[in-house]
């Protein structure tokens, strides 16, 4: 262990591997990009990977206890599913692809608001020494990274434009800007600052923990939240990658595919600091607005099963109403409609009740 660094200054967190040529999408420069092996290196890893497991390995060792997990096989597989997406496109229905594929890169871009929760100073949260950890540097670096990483950075194109050039390339640029907008509306992913107020005041009145300071427990409290969409999220990459490599469905020749792939890899080190850094929460003692202390377990305890039941059922209900309504109204115009949706429903979870 004496030989890990634990300290890493907010440019070390942000450093990129050796690459020597980028990745290129759609006509956009993308982040990341291969190493001079041609294999592919995420952006920001050159430190953030080693300082992760050196993180976790500290942890193990001075508390003996195991890093925070949620196993993918918690949640039910994508909807609709690989049959069903398959059906779909083969009876030449590629609305609903295109408008999943356009809302989950705009989710993904909603991950730079990550940015803006965590202070540089956690330790006055802390009754513990946080030095040479996770949450030390969630301020530090670790958090603008994961921003970075979803929603770009200078030029350079993050996973919510990657994500739109997915869809690009597999059906030749099937929207228009305006149609991208009415597609998000229908799905539930409009409101813009009204919306974002609207959710501020519902976390207010649901605080589990008032005598937290609200940024803290808010920060907490997106951590969980975004974890689950992480982990999740990677039944949609098995399905994304599996459908886009299938030339006789859709257009590119696989390159879908494999950007898809770019992206799983890069979000693997989103899901281990949150891991990491929750688990390291989850064994200090938390202080309180009135100097009050409580308990790891109990604070991260409750904020993750709050976070893990909403995961598992009202949001998985709202994402499958959404793409539900978008696959009735597809083939509500069909010549065959009835018959492809009798046969997409034999295929899999139709009702999103049913499949909470």
């Amino acid at each position: 262990m004496a030989s890990e660094q634990l300290e890493y200054s907010f440019e070390e967190i942000l450093a990129d591997p050796p690459i020597v040529e980028p990745l290129r999408a759609a006509g956009l420069e993308c982040h990341g990009g291969f190493l001079e092996d041609g294999t592919y290196a995420s952006p920001r890893t050159l430190n953030r990977l080693p300082a992760i497991r050196a993180w976790q390995d500290s942890h193990r060792e001075v508390f003996g206890t195991e890093i925070l997990d949620a196993p993918l096989e918690s949640w039910p597989g994508n909807f609709p599913n690989l049959g069903q997406a398959q059906l779909l496109l083969g009876e030449g229905v590629r609305d609903p692809i295109v408008a999943l594929l356009t809302r989950v890169g705009t989710i993904e871009g909603f991950g730079a608001v990550i940015r803006h929760l965590a202070p540089a100073d956690m330790q006055p949260f802390f009754v513990e020494d946080v030095r040479g950890t996770a949450i030390a540097h969630l301020g530090m670096g670790l958090v603008e990274a994961h921003a970075r990483d979803e929603a770009g950075w200078d030029e350079k194109a993050g996973h919510d434009r990657m994500w739109f050039a997915v869809r690009d390339i597999a059906f030749e640029h099937p929207v228009t800007d305006d149609q991208t907008a009415a597609i998000l509306l229908r799905m539930g992913l409009g409101g813009g600052a009204e919306g974002r107020d609207e959710r501020a005041a519902r976390f207010q009145a649901q605080r589990l923990f008032p005598d937290l300071d609200l940024a803290l427990e808010l920060l907490v409290a997106t951590m969980c939240r975004v974890l689950f969409i992480e982990i999740k999220a990677f039944h949609v990459f098995a399905w994304a990658e599996a459908l886009l490599s299938n030339d006789d469905l859709v257009a590119g020749g696989g390159e879908a595919a494999r950007i898809v792939s770019y992206i799983r890899s890069d979000e693997t080190s989103h899901v281990d600091y949150l891991r990491t850094a929750l688990t390291e929460m989850r064994d200090r003692t938390f202080v309180g607005l009135s100097g009050s202390r409580y308990k790891g377990t109990e604070v991260v305890g409750r904020l993750w099963e709050k976070g893990l039941t909403a995961s598992m059922g009202t949001v998985e209900t709202q994402n499958r109403a959404a793409i539900s309504a978008e696959v009735e109204a597809a083939l509500s115009g069909h010549g065959r409609g009835g018959e492809i949706l009798e046969q997409f429903r034999t295929l899999g979870d139709w009702h999103p009740e049913e499949a909470a």
